[in-house]
């Protein structure tokens, strides 16, 4: 705001002219677009300051999301990797308890076994201390009456004779028992025994009878025979064990396995017999229709067949005869033929010439590419005549490329006359 002179009348008489405040339109309107361009700022500034804290927000909120997910993950995987750590310890402690289970059925198993040969030892060495006892009884049961039968005053030492018999005895069963423990023979040592056995029974029986009554015989000559018989019999029993000698059960199962195998062993001879008759029928009836086929389909090569098998001495359905007289007919190998071989050569040009585009008629005359004219026509029209080479012409080929052109030229030429 400035000040201005501005004329006053006083009584219509001009006074002298006083300054008086005024406005200046530039300086507002600086002052209004200075106030324009700040109130713009600080509204941009607000603006930016908004879309920066919602920038932050989202980003706040980004970042919570991936957090959260983050910790879902590893909840997850953590709860995925306590599965699996539950499920090997659970494998574990499975494996742990199977294997404990197996040790305690194979430690009760070695137990039973053990048990059972400790309760076979116990029978056997209670069987052997009876056995003994049976016989050193037995041994004094018959003793008396043979020593009775041997008492002699004027020959005392004729007393001695019953221990001879029944101490021999008992001397001979225990050489068969050695024998037995080295594996050596062991028959003739019991034989001993028995025969021993047999004459002191047979003098009890016959001084018991002369001297005292029925019983005492019988019953001292039974007491010389059952007791080196029960020994044998120890013995006997001792010597199959040893031997791995089957008992009566063991025997029969193993006759009826003999013989199960046996029946399975022909039924499946008679299986494998009645399959390879039927192979050979069916092998022979296909020969014998396969000959006729070839005598009605091919007589002529049949008849050329016939005759080089009589010349060769074999028969017509011998591949080498029957290849050789197809070949010797038909010219080519067994299965082709002229025609064969023409209509497969005319397929071949069609599909050429579909997959290409060409016209057969054009491709027939274009199949060998060394065969095709390499100079222009001299002239046109119906009475065309070749081209006439001169020296220069073409280029001259390689001597590689001039010798894969006469190998194909030959080759070519020998289809053409097949």
């Amino acid at each position: 705001m400035t000040a201005t002179s501005v004329e006053k009348k006083v009584n219509g008489t001009p006074v002298a002219s006083l300054a008086e405040p005024g406005f200046d339109a530039v300086a507002l309107a600086q002052a209004e677009a200075i106030r324009t361009r700040a109130k713009a700022e600080a509204d941009a500034i607000k603006i930016k300051a908004a879309e920066e804290s919602e920038r932050q927000r989202l980003e706040n909120e980004k970042q919570a999301l991936a957090n959260e997910r983050n910790a879902v993950r590893f909840r997850r995987e953590k709860a995925v990797e306590e599965a699996k750590i539950a499920e090997a310890v659970a494998k574990r402690e499975e494996t742990d308890r199977a294997r404990a289970a197996a040790r305690r059925k194979a430690d009760e198993e070695q137990q039973a076994e053990t048990q059972a040969a400790a309760e076979v030892d116990a029978a056997e060495s209670k069987w052997r201390r009876m056995a003994l006892g049976f016989y050193i009884v037995c041994a004094i049961v018959a003793l008396p009456v043979q020593v009775a039968a041997f008492y002699n005053p004027h020959a005392p030492w004729l007393m001695a004779a019953p221990l001879m018999l029944e101490g021999g005895a008992w001397v001979v069963l225990k050489g068969a028992a050695a024998a037995v423990a080295s594996h050596r023979p062991h028959w003739h040592y019991r034989l001993i025994a028995w025969l021993l056995a047999a004459i002191a029974a047979g003098i009890n029986l016959s001084h018991g009878l002369l001297a005292f009554d029925v019983a005492t015989a019988v019953g001292t000559a039974f007491a010389s025979i059952a007791g080196p018989g029960v020994w044998d019999l120890h013995e006997h029993g001792r010597i199959r064990k040893r031997d791995g000698v089957l008992t009566r059960a063991e025997r029969k199962a193993q006759r009826n396995a003999e013989r199960a195998e046996a029946a399975r062993k022909a039924a499946e001879e008679k299986r494998r017999a009645a399959e390879k008759k039927a192979a050979d029928e069916a092998a022979e009836a296909a020969r014998k229709q396969l000959a006729e086929d070839r005598e009605n389909e091919f007589p002529d090569v049949w008849d050329e067949a016939r005759r080089i098998a009589a010349a060769v001495g074999s028969t017509t359905d011998d591949p080498k005869v029957w290849d050789r007289a197809y070949r010797n007919i038909k010219g080519a190998e067994p299965g082709e033929s002229i025609e064969s071989i023409t209509v497969r050569r005319a397929a071949e040009k069609r599909v050429q010439a579909a997959l290409s585009g060409t016209p057969v008629s054009t491709l027939s005359k274009t199949t060998n590419a060394q065969r095709a004219n390499q100079m222009p026509r001299a002239q046109r029209g119906p009475a065309r005549k070749p081209p006439k080479r001169q020296p220069g012409d073409t280029q001259q080929y390689v001597k590689a490329a001039r010798k894969q052109a006469s190998i194909a030229a030959k080759t070519a030429a020998k289809k053409d006359q097949s």
